[in-house]
């Protein structure tokens, strides 16, 4: 039987940020629904990929928030996380596995051992200061199929831009950022 990941647990300062998140899971596969209410009466819920999203801003969307997160559901919770009311919240959602505070962390949770070895090598001259087209020829590859590697490369670290690609790749790697 393979085991289902964890779903994601978020507090965030505001809706903007909520709105990222939430892009970034809707593009991972998840289901967002506003509230915390959850419509299925089956207790698991962990097959369906929901993520629920809003305010936490008393005791009863609290708990509601964190019953819907014990049921396998997604949280994305827009919070002041130094309040009282926050720091209940992370406490008792880190109860059920890890919370990710903000925005900074992406939501999937790939590695470079996920990559093509066409990914590493391009990511690979990428770092060393290349372009995509500079890199594209020295791996023979096209320009097109460059960029769409380089695009998978981009969703698998849940991130926007390819220098952030190249950065996630970097940090997973345990090489640092070459300076210019």
């Amino acid at each position: 039987m393979t085991r289902q990941p964890d779903a994601p647990r978020h507090v965030v300062a505001n809706h903007g940020d909520a709105d990222t998140v939430i892009r970034r899971l809707t593009r991972d596969g998840w289901v967002p629904r506003d509230g915390f209410a959850l419509p299925d009466p089956a207790w698991d819920v962990t097959g369906s990929r929901l993520v629920l999203h809003g305010r936490v801003g008393d005791p009863d969307t609290l708990q509601l928030a964190v019953l819907a997160a014990a049921r396998g559901a997604g949280i994305v919770a827009v919070c002041d996380a130094e309040s009282q009311l926050g720091r209940a919240l992370i406490d008792d959602l880190g109860r059920l596995g890890p919370v990710n505070q903000g925005i900074a962390e992406p939501v999937n949770d790939h590695s470079v051992a996920d990559l093509v070895p066409e990914q590493r090598a391009l990511l690979d001259r990428l770092a060393a200061g290349d372009t995509i087209a500079a890199a594209a020829a020295a791996e023979f590859l096209s320009l097109r199929t460059a960029n769409r590697r380089i695009a998978e490369a981009r969703a698998m670290f849940g991130v926007r831009t390819t220098r952030e690609a190249v950065l996630a790749y970097l940090r997973q790697r345990g090489a640092p950022p070459r300076q210019h």
